[in-house]
């Protein structure tokens, strides 16, 4: 193989997928605290829960490299690969490496655990321990992005490729014949738009957050109301 080869690896839909939710997942955590930026928070946070729907969705129908199947690596081969790292031909893989592999495993677990606790406090559902839980949750998460950046780094620099510019671009270095046939640039768009699009409605005022704010206000607005009658 020649050093220049690139191969197409990654499909628009997984690149979507991995930088809406990291975006979503740093801005919800940033604006976790905030009051006047609740809407935005919770903008995120189903935005994180409509993201990982559709990547298990994509895990069975989506290209090569995006489907589960292709990275369900067992344990004992998540140990040899971490043996294998000094070794950098053998270590290399062209999908998520096995140790890669349990960091997307756990980040999912954890999106949905973080998300679904998220929704039951934001819906006043199961008091102050399941807000605690939904905390607990997110530095979970926040720690496994740290260490999943980290092996990010590790395997680019023993393997002199960039894996962030290649979840960018698609790319890596690969023969063409390991390459999959097609970005899937369609449903890639589809995923932007929706995500675009749920935005825009929630900053224009509208989603979840501004429906909730309707609903605290409108018994506040009937006693106004009965006063009222009263005089």
């Amino acid at each position: 193989m020649e050093q220049d080869d690139k191969a197409l690896i990654w499909d628009l839909p997984v690149r979507a997928f991995h930088w809406i939710l990291a975006g979503s997942f740093t801005g919800a955590y940033l604006l976790a605290e905030s009051e006047r930026l609740r809407n935005i928070h919770v903008m995120f946070g189903y935005t994180v829960l409509g993201l990982v729907a559709f990547r298990l969705l994509w895990g069975f129908i989506g290209t090569r490299y995006a489907r589960f199947g292709s990275f369900a690596f067992r344990p004992a081969q998540v140990l040899a690969y971490l043996r294998s790292l000094p070794d950098r031909a053998r270590a290399r893989h062209l999908g998520h490496n096995p140790a890669g592999s349990v960091a997307i495993w756990v980040i999912l677990g954890l999106a949905v655990l973080t998300g679904a606790s998220g929704y039951l406090t934001f819906n006043e559902i199961g008091g102050d321990v399941l807000e605690e839980a939904h905390e607990v949750f997110a530095n979970a998460w926040l720690l496994v992005v740290f260490a999943h950046v980290a092996g990010v780094l590790v395997e680019s620099l023993l393997h002199h490729e960039n894996l962030a510019g290649a979840m960018v671009t698609g790319y890596k270095k690969g023969e063409a014949a390991a390459a999959i046939r097609s970005s899937a640039v369609g449903v890639g768009a589809l995923v932007l738009t929706a995500v675009l699009g749920f935005w825009s409605w929630t900053l224009a005022g509208g989603g979840p957050a501004a429906a909730a704010d309707s609903d605290d206000a409108r018994p506040a607005q009937v006693a106004a109301l009965d006063l009222v009658d009263d005089d």
